[in-house]
């Protein structure tokens, strides 16, 4: 069948779109600008559209035919935006795409929110029913367009809302890289005890969460945690990576209120200029905020199970960072590419 992508080109969207051209369906893939080798999907065979889901116009021809869309685009980790940007995209957006969707007789509309809604987890593991508590402008936009979905179910638009963990793997040139980068450099500074939770989420794993909500009879109107099997805390993670890598690597340990005071600051000064900050409170937050989830109710409901574990993807992830350059292999270590 004809699906859309929107944020096709993204590091998501493009994983999901192999998939689903592999399966033999067409796709048409939005995206407000062209990603890391957009060449590829056209040569794949996907419709690549560069436009953007707050142009109704557009959206409109991009349903055209189309029996599931999966809406994946949205305004992320944008620092010299002002902060309607994220509204205008994340929610206008979003109800754009939803409203084009129902005009067309689309079949069912797949919601990419983040795991992120919860904010912190008080209480670890959370499930779906855990406290909202966003912590940004992306995670609340990305709330508030929840209930317009929801909405869009009483007017006849199946729908499935996916809350995605911490993405990483082949083909991801930034989430996981800062990781890797600084453990190839054989120390890694912690702020904090190390102990806070991660809950990764390996690519191949969401995809299979997107072909899976997409079915007919599944999900209809209700919302999933979407992780891998093992979450782990941060400093357990920073030693697998460097394992994924075959190198040593020390953690020395520091205050973490320093760092975020730091965080502030630096996002204060620089945001007039427009310059993108060296750190910030969201890159903070991932010292301190636990992040770990139940994903009982997508394996019961879906039939979710992730099949890549966490040394696997890291591995892989590893190597894709080495052939692509990121990392370098010379006489036993790891060097940066400069």
């Amino acid at each position: 069948m004809r699906v859309l992508v929107t944020g096709g080109t993204g590091f998501t969207g493009k994983a999901l779109v192999r998939r689903l051209l592999d399966e033999g369906h067409a796709v048409v893939a939005l995206d407000y600008k062209e990603g890391l080798k957009t060449e590829e999907l056209r040569d794949w065979g996907a419709e690549v559209v560069i436009g953007s889901v707050t142009d109704p116009d557009v959206v409109k021809r991009c349903v055209a035919g189309v029996a599931v869309v999966h809406h994946l685009a949205a305004a992320f980790r944008e620092l010299n935006v002002p902060d309607t940007y994220y509204r205008d995209v994340n929610v206008g957006g979003t109800r754009n795409v939803l409203e084009a969707a129902r005009e067309a007789g689309v079949r069912k509309f797949v919601y990419c929110s983040t795991c992120g809604v919860h904010g912190n987890i008080d209480e670890p593991p959370g499930g779906e029913d855990a406290p909202i508590q966003p912590a940004d402008y992306y995670q609340q936009t990305k709330y508030e367009a929840e209930p317009i979905v929801n909405g869009y179910l009483e007017q006849g638009l199946k729908t499935t809302i996916l809350r995605p963990a911490a993405i990483y793997g082949p083909g991801d040139p930034e989430r996981f890289y800062m990781i890797f980068k600084r453990v190839a450099r054989g120390v890694f500074p912690m702020f904090g005890s190390g102990k806070t939770f991660y809950h990764p989420l390996y690519i191949d794993n969401l995809v299979d969460a997107f072909m899976l909500a997409m079915q007919d009879g599944k999900g209809d109107g209700q919302a999933y945690l979407i992780a891998d099997e093992e979450y782990l805390e941060i400093e357990e993670l920073v030693r697998r990576v460097a394992r994924a890598l075959e190198v040593e690597v020390r953690i020395p340990h520091y205050p973490v209120w320093p760092l975020v005071a730091a965080g502030h600051v630096c996002e204060k000064l620089c945001k007039p200029f427009g310059v993108t900050p060296p750190i910030f409170p969201r890159r903070v937050d991932w010292f301190r905020q636990n992040r770990a989830f139940k994903i009982d109710k997508a394996k019961r409901d879906l039939g979710y199970a992730p099949r890549v574990g966490i040394d696997e993807g890291l591995r892989k992830t590893a190597e894709w960072y080495r052939a692509e350059g990121y990392l370098k292999l010379e006489t036993g270590n790891l060097k940066l590419e400069t």
